[in-house]
């Protein structure tokens, strides 16, 4: 199998190995992109931490962007050459979920462990969240990936894999939000920024962020907020309820 070069976790709570690593061609449904950018998440450093557990040695990252230099059988509206975003997001497709239109719940289990990764030697390797993606290439399934322009900046694409989508997400499929409702958004960080700007696509009247930060504020305004609540006041909760009825940030 050919090799890349990967960031390899040998142990929870110790800086990453980079070394080479075996990746094997993309099988029936898969392709394989070489990444030009991988954002670090959150989860990523909790998991390299060990808060979670998982197999070891493995690869994280899973907030990815890349072309697409290999095809596998069986893959639709997809070619080589073809610029795309990479997420942990994989969906079989099949189950109920995936069949009910709720593929990012889907029930199908997969084992990171039997992924496309290799050691040098041919060891485990485990592929974390489906992705692997702190390396020159990975290897995932077609429905891991979206199609983007050819001029999106692959850093900037990258942030769309998770913290984008799950900022939004929060936003328009879990609370549902409709055009003309108020909203509070607790924490501008990154998420929290993305649930702002998904609440104003939303069509959110008055969004109030509230952080500890009067600098993440300013750029909550930038995202959206029409109002802004400083958390280490006296009684933020008070502030926020007040903001509503603000119309501009203050």
């Amino acid at each position: 199998m050919p090799t890349v070069k990967a960031a390899v976790c040998h142990e929870f709570g110790t800086p990453l190995s980079v070394e080479n690593v075996q990746i094997r061609a993309p099988e029936m449904g898969e392709i394989e992109v070489t990444l030009e950018a991988c954002a670090i998440c959150h989860s990523d450093i909790s998991y390299a931490g060990g808060a979670w557990g998982d197999s070891l040695p493995a690869v994280y990252g899973h907030e990815a962007a890349g072309k697409i230099t290999s095809v596998g059988g069986g893959v639709r509206g997809l070619a080589e050459g073809d610029s795309v975003v990479v997420t942990l997001i994989r969906a079989c497709g099949n189950c109920v979920c995936c069949a009910g239109g709720t593929p990012t719940l889907c029930e199908t289990p997969y084992d990171g462990d039997l992924g496309p990764l290799k050691t040098a030697d041919g060891g485990k390797l485990h592929r974390a969240m489906a992705c692997g993606a702190f390396a020159e290439k990975v290897v995932v399934d077609q429905r891991q990936v979206v199609k983007i322009a050819e001029d999106i900046p692959k850093d900037a694409a990258a942030l769309l894999a998770c913290g984008v989508i799950t900022g939004v997400g929060a936003v328009v499929n879990a609370a549902k939000l409709t055009a003309g409702q108020d909203v509070v958004v607790i924490g501008a960080g990154g998420v929290g920024l993305n649930a702002i700007q998904g609440a104003r696509i939303a069509g959110a009247r008055r969004i109030v962020a509230v952080d500890m930060s009067e600098e993440k504020l300013a750029i909550a305004k930038e995202f959206g907020a029409t109002a802004g609540v400083l958390a280490t006041g006296d009684k933020p909760w008070r502030d926020a309820k007040a903001a509503i009825g603000a119309v501009r940030m203050r």
